[in-house]
């Protein structure tokens, strides 16, 4: 089965140069709709509706919020593939592309409540063997179920999970957990004014157990209720904490700049900032150019570190320029992000090898690690802010390796 004609809409993701020089390689034919016509598109933008209709259902059913849209919409993608359709008959459209029946043994309902296995390598003896999560959908990679944690805010995948589909998540008690408890002593009771010339009444005798710190109980009853605890947000304890001394303090201490224009007022980021563009050119990373039609250059921007020795004393002033990877779209500017990481069991061995050889361990940091790294995609960046080449401001950077901030860039420099 190949696909021989695609029709679309006129979308950047469609018109780029990387998908038309594809799509050329395949031997499939590109139509565009006529901008801002869908409806010469039906079937495919009847179909986005349906996926829509699914996703506001599965959403509402299990009261989430809109930022679970994209994993909603993946999920509405996967199942009408598993299920039959009047236009496949007798069986469904996953069978009728692949020739094998699917599974939907491990189909659950979405945003119900799931609990997923701490792997041993990751828990202590008493601790929880599984972590309370939210089902969003299924994982791509692997047969794995994607889970979200409200409270660690991280995305599980894991094989070994327990639905209970009926049960819907209470955020209510997310809220709860961010604020902290705080124990307030009982207010002492005002002193009894007794009348001029009356004698001072005898003081009952302490119990032992107050000479070891425990407070006498109020009224000296046993049975009167304790005064209950009252609750404060850390923003309260914040607020009462605050110290004059303090703010006078931060006032007078080096700070690390937030914008360009706050950086410029001190001789130590200017050089900074030099030496960052010197370490670039001299890489040979990026080369000025024009920007070519249908093409987007992405935006850089200055981050600003002070970097301190072990006493606390400012060791130098660094400045890094970034790229705003956010703005970067998949398959466009970029395709695979993955980049090898050593393992720390590989690490622990090669340092248990050393150690019973007596072997000597060298250790080096590669300066800018990452701008060494060759790019195969073509990324344009505009030019950096204070450093604009005088008579070509209309211009941009071609680069030819990578930048701190893009997608790709450790994969580049892994490469």
């Amino acid at each position: 089965c190949k696909i021989v004609t695609l029709r679309s809409d006129r979308g950047g993701e469609y018109t780029s140069n990387a998908f038309q020089e594809y799509c050329r390689e395949q031997g499939i034919r590109h139509q565009f709709t006529t901008a801002y016509t869908p409806q010469q598109n039906g079937i495919a933008e009847r179909k986005n509706r349906t996926i829509l209709n699914m996703t506001r259902t599965m959403l509402k059913e299990k009261g989430l919020s809109k930022q679970f849209w994209a994993e909603a919409v993946a999920c509405s993608t996967y199942l009408p593939n598993r299920y039959p359709t009047k236009s496949v008959k007798h069986m469904t459209p996953q069978e009728a592309w692949s020739g094998y029946k699917p599974n939907v043994a491990h189909l659950r309902i979405f945003g119900c409540v799931a609990y997923a296995q701490v792997p041993e390598a990751k828990r202590k003896k008493l601790d929880d063997r599984g972590e309370k999560c939210i089902f969003i959908g299924y994982s791509e990679e692997s047969k794995a179920y994607k889970l979200y944690n409200p409270l660690t805010k991280k995305v599980v995948v894991s094989r070994d999970v327990i639905f209970n589909e009926g049960e819907v998540w209470i955020w209510s008690d997310v809220e709860t957990s961010k604020v902290q408890p705080v124990m307030e002593d009982p207010e002492e009771p005002s002193p009894e004014i007794s009348p001029p010339g009356a004698p001072p009444s005898p003081q009952p005798a302490t119990p032992s157990t107050v000479q070891r710190g425990f407070p006498p109980s109020v009224g000296g009853s046993s049975n009167s209720s304790s005064k209950p605890i009252k609750m404060r947000s850390l923003r309260e304890i914040y607020a009462q904490t605050e110290d004059g001394e303090t703010n006078l303090f931060c006032l007078y201490a080096d700070h690390e700049p937030l914008t360009f224009q706050e950086a410029m007022e001190k001789d130590c980021w200017r050089s900074a900032m030099e030496e960052e563009i010197h370490a670039i050119e001299k890489n040979d990373t990026w080369e000025l150019t024009i920007l070519p039609q249908k093409q987007k250059a992405i935006g850089i921007k200055w981050m600003y570190k002070i970097k301190c020795t072990a006493d606390g004393e400012v060791d130098r002033y660094k400045a890094r320029l970034v790229a705003k990877g956010y703005r970067q779209k998949y398959g466009i500017d970029y395709d695979e992000v993955f980049a090898p990481v050593a393992r720390l069991d590989t690490v622990r061995l090669l340092i248990s090898l050393a150690a019973h050889h007596s072997w000597k361990i060298y250790q080096l940091d590669v300066k800018s690690a990452f701008l060494n790294g060759i790019l195969e995609e073509e990324v344009y960046v505009q030019q950096p802010e204070g450093f604009l080449v005088e008579g070509e401001e209309h211009k941009v950077y071609r680069l030819k390796k990578a930048l701190y901030g893009l997608k790709q860039a450790p994969r580049a420099w892994n490469a």
